[in-house]
């Protein structure tokens, strides 16, 4: 056996009484080393050469793994990323390498450090990318100009890239993407008649929804120019031309004032990026008349005990926004709240959608590992895998409670009665 393998297997081993999985770890060479948690079956983790290993060692994080995975240096057998994460206790792993000697991980580590290898490339088209000065516009494309195919492979009939609303938690994905695009209308309190924007309309779902089933003129914007090619298509499908227009622009470049009665923002926030919260809710304002109500859904982060280091990103930031959302930053409900107080904004209903999120993740992961065949051959399957640990690393995350997700209604302050009626009867009659 080589150093290196050595090496590993010894460290691997110590790592038995400690970390909780049902787990077959298989090295480059055959050899295995199995973590036995429970009776259930293990799963199969394959580590495809020694460069593999020398990576984790010298950066052992999220982002590291999640590369990995992705460039296929390490791989899963006859399992997808959701179910590796369900059988494995992710905070036993970290126990054990804060409790490891550090002598001994420094000698483990030894056979590997010499050797160099270029770093593998996270996606193919990272240099879409525009780095320095932030540019939205790429930002966005970068995440959703992949392929309409691709979103269609996992999303529900009707498209809708958001969380789901589970009346019942059989629902499938259709009908649960159905009651969301209800349960805003409702909670906006829409009426035939009035202007409504869509911040942020994705491929129009909403939008149509509310056209049809509403009676509101609703103007969508969008900065994906494949998203904004196919909501065209679906508005003349539904014969909603009259209805509902839709602008490839930034909704900050919007010129109305006092102009719409109700705006949805349904998670475009987590793009904006912390610097452009002020100029978010300040345009927000500017569009939306007196009394008029907006609805702001958005996935939250667990705020820290000490505030002031809530803003330093953590390892699942720093891997999502290097692999999949560019510029992306999750706020914490208590900010969101108070933002919105601080622009002129009166708050209503805050409503946790966790659960929701967390089932919605857990439908669309699943939804993608049966269709990865067909995925593969659309975008290659680098980013196929990096979707799928995507959807497992934040099904957990929801999971954990570590992330959230939550609805805000609230309407432009106006002196006297304002928003909403009285109770919440309407919504769920």
């Amino acid at each position: 056996m080589s150093a290196q393998l050595q090496s590993i297997s010894t460290l691997l081993n110590a790592a038995k009484d400690s970390v909780k999985a049902d787990l077959t770890v298989k090295l480059w060479d055959g050899s295995t080393i199995d973590y036995n948690r429970t009776d259930a079956p293990n799963i199969e983790v394959v580590i495809n050469s020694s460069d593999t290993i020398r990576q984790m060692l010298l950066k052992p994080n999220i982002a590291t793994l999640f590369g990995l995975y992705g460039s296929g240096d390490i791989s899963i057998t006859d399992a997808s990323p959701l179910q590796l994460l369900k059988a494995t206790d992710h905070v036993s792993i970290i126990k054990f390498f804060k409790s490891y000697s550090k002598a001994k991980l420094a000698k483990a580590l030894a056979p590997f450090v010499f050797k160099e290898r270029a770093k593998f490339s996270p996606r193919a088209f990272l240099d879409r990318f525009q780095k320095g000065k932030r540019d939205d516009k790429a930002m966005i494309a970068f995440h959703y100009d992949v392929s309409n195919d691709f979103y269609k492979l996992f999303l529900d009939s009707g498209m809708v890239y958001s969380c789901a609303y589970f009346k019942d938690w059989d629902n499938d994905i259709d009908q649960a993407q159905i009651d969301k695009l209800d349960h805003i209308c409702r909670k906006l309190r829409l009426k035939p008649g009035e202007q409504m924007l869509d911040v942020g309309c994705g491929w129009g779902s909403l939008a149509c929804h509310a056209a049809e089933f509403y009676g509101v003129t609703v103007k969508g914007v969008t900065l994906s120019e494949t998203q904004f090619a196919l909501v065209n298509e679906r508005i003349k499908q539904r014969g909603l031309e009259d209805k509902v227009t839709v602008e490839l622009t930034d909704f900050r470049d919007l010129k109305e004032r006092n102009h719409f009665d109700k705006i949805s923002m349904i998670e475009m926030f987590e793009h904006i990026g912390a610097d452009n919260y002020d100029s978010y809710y300040k345009n927000i304002h500017r569009m939306l008349k007196p009394g008029g109500l907006c609805l702001h859904q958005a996935s939250t982060r667990r705020v820290t005990p000490n505030l002031a280091d809530f803003d330093h990103p953590t390892g699942y930031q720093k891997t999502i926004t290097k692999y999949i959302f560019p510029g992306g930053e999750l706020d914490h409900i208590g900010r969101t709240i108070t933002d919105f107080e601080r622009h002129g904004f009166e708050v209503h209903d805050t409503e946790s959608l966790r659960e929701h999120f967390r089932l919605t993740l857990e439908l669309w992961h699943d939804k993608l590992w049966e269709n990865r065949v067909e995925a593969e051959e659309l975008v290659g399957d680098e980013l196929v895998r990096l979707w799928l640990a995507y959807f497992a690393l934040f099904e957990v995350g929801f999971q954990r409670n570590v992330v959230n997700l939550y609805q805000t209604l609230s309407s432009k302050r106006r002196i006297g009665v304002t928003g909403p009626p009285a109770t919440r009867e309407d919504i769920y009659a």
